[in-house]
């Protein structure tokens, strides 16, 4: 067996682990990576640490800490307060505002993940306070959020954006942003008219939430100064070209010094598992590629697609993949290198719509209650309607499979 079948196994195992197990797949990756290319492929161990994503680790890390430094000084959650407050309780508005507020914030740089994190539970309490039903608020705040999961700022669109500058997709940072946030403005606003979102409308008004620290949402200068600071980064990075992680770091430590948040509790509340995962998952990556055996999945996938139908298989892979495992960390790790091989074995396929699939795809289903962002909206509802909400959930989240291929096969 030579060493390319070999990595594809051993990334095969670890996509299978993440999808079975709460083990960290980075961690297992990189002890992959290690046996596998050390003592089956003879390389050095120099050789495999190489495939460490330096950049990508300090980017992820000084965009998740700045946006870590303006969730523990409450910023964000009184920009979630005031947009409320800016719908006059009707609840036809309130989910739909919610979308945009999740899509709006995800897309400035907290990501789908930690957007969700902090929106789901006020969307959720509103919801059931306001007799909006769970589901529909659900399906808003999770697409909303991963909406602007692919945003430059973002932690992935930082990832997905590295990946296909290194495999022949450089310069796309836009396109990709605007195509997954269409996908997932479709699908939410398609399904919040099909499942009773527009019966809502002219059923009453509903006051918006307390903070959790019980004030009135006033903004103080802490907070005026850590919007500032994210606006500036936000310019910086759009007209002065910038580096987003760098740039993060600079913005953070201006909070820090001027004492308008508390680092060392932000640090804790950075999404470490999720850059450790990804991290590690690269460095195996970085076997894979090495051994060629990106090509090996390369004719695998070519085998049951064509040119017209290539969009459709992959976006099904991923998403399958996907509701299961992490689509940032481990999904579109593994798949979005197999790019350039499939668009070279199946001539008239576009590389940017092949890639374009695999996003949204993998994106598609991550409001499914096995994905973290499902998940976190299943926690804000209450116990008597949980279950129910599971199912739901679960039932949307695999419904997304087919419809975000065919999605994806109409358009690309």
């Amino acid at each position: 067996m030579n060493l390319a079948v070999i990595s594809v196994a051993a990334l095969a195992l670890a996509v299978i682990v993440s999808c079975v197990s709460s083990v960290n797949v980075g961690v297992l990756a990189i002890a992959l990576a290690w046996i596998v290319g050390v003592y089956v492929g003879g390389q050095s161990v120099s050789t495999i640490m190489g495939g460490f994503p330096a950049q990508l680790f300090l980017t992820l890390t000084g965009v998740t800490l700045l946006f870590s430094l303006a969730q523990t000084n409450g910023t964000l959650e009184r920009i979630t307060h005031h947009a409320v407050r800016l719908c006059r309780g009707n609840r036809g508005v309130i989910p739909i505002m919610f979308f945009l507020l999740g899509a709006t914030l995800s897309s400035m740089g907290p990501g789908n993940i930690a957007t969700a994190a902090l929106v789901a539970p006020l969307a959720m309490a509103t919801a059931t306070s306001s007799k909006i039903p769970l589901f529909l608020m659900a399906i808003m705040v999770g697409n909303g959020a991963n909406a602007g999961a692919l945003s430059p700022f973002a932690p992935t669109g930082i990832i997905v954006n590295g990946l296909m500058s290194r495999n022949g997709l450089p310069g796309f940072e836009v396109q990709t942003y605007l195509y997954n946030l269409a996908a997932h403005a479709t699908v939410a606003f398609l399904g919040y008219a099909l499942f009773g979102g527009l019966r809502l409308f002219g059923t009453g008004s509903v006051s918006a939430l307390q903070l959790e620290d019980g004030t009135d949402g006033t903004l103080r200068a802490r907070h005026w100064l850590t919007i500032g600071v994210i606006a500036s980064l936000i310019l910086s990075v759009i007209f002065a070209q910038t580096n987003v992680g760098m740039a993060a770091f600079v913005g953070a430590a201006v909070l820090v010094l001027a004492r308008a948040a508390d680092d060392g509790e932000a640090i804790k509340r950075m999404p470490w598992r999720v850059i450790v995962m990804v991290c590690g998952v690269t460095v195996l990556i970085a076997l894979v590629e090495r051994a060629q055996g990106i090509d090996l999945l390369v004719s695998l996938v070519a085998k049951i697609s064509s040119p017209t139908t290539v969009t459709f298989v992959v976006a099904a892979l991923t998403a399958v993949v996907s509701v299961y495992s992490s689509t940032s960390g481990v999904v579109l790790p593994a798949f979005l290198p197999m790019v350039p091989g499939l668009a070279a074995a199946l001539p008239g396929a576009s590389a940017l719509a092949i890639a374009s699939s695999m996003n949204i795809g993998g994106h598609l289903v991550d409001v499914s209650p096995l994905s973290t962002i499902g998940a976190l909206c299943l926690a804000g509802a209450p116990a008597d309607e949980s279950r129910m909400l599971f199912n739901k959930l679960l039932a949307w989240g695999l419904s997304m499979c087919v419809v975000g291929a065919f999605l994806c096969y109409l358009v690309f």
